[in-house]
């Protein structure tokens, strides 16, 4: 694995920071939300942050700062209306999304992606529901 490969790979599992570079420190969720919803992975300078798989520490995808957290919400939004009004099937909605951002399938989740991508998944996938359903 190469230098930058495993780079990106400690940003899409939480352990640096995309921010500012640093190492992530694994922190209980309630040091965010005030309540605990399992472990977190979080940058404290950049008060960027992603949560973890239940029972797990392994992260959910990259750390996200606010303006992040909202694109990957409009991502989702978007995205998720295609698979789960059965326009296509899920794992194709995952392959074409791999293939229109042209990232390898294995980095092809919307908790992997930056704002600029989620900012394309959404023109992608809404144009996606469009030409499919012929609505707006």
């Amino acid at each position: 694995m190469s230098r930058k490969d495993d780079y990106r790979q400690q940003i899409v599992t939480g352990r640096i920071c995309p921010y500012c570079g640093r190492k992530t420190v694994l922190v209980d969720s309630a040091e965010i939300y005030g309540r605990s919803y399992g472990m977190i992975y979080l940058c404290r300078p950049c008060q960027a942050y992603v949560g973890c798989h239940k029972g797990t520490t392994r992260a959910l995808g990259r750390l996200a700062n606010s303006e992040l957290r909202e694109a990957k919400h409009q991502a989702h939004e978007v995205f998720d209306r295609v698979w789960k009004e059965k326009i296509i099937s899920r794992h194709e909605a995952y392959r074409l999304l791999a293939e229109e951002l042209g990232i390898d399938p294995d980095y092809a989740h919307i908790g992997m992606l930056d704002d600029d991508e989620c900012r394309e998944v959404v023109r992608i996938f809404t144009k996606v529901y469009e030409d499919l359903t012929g609505t707006v």
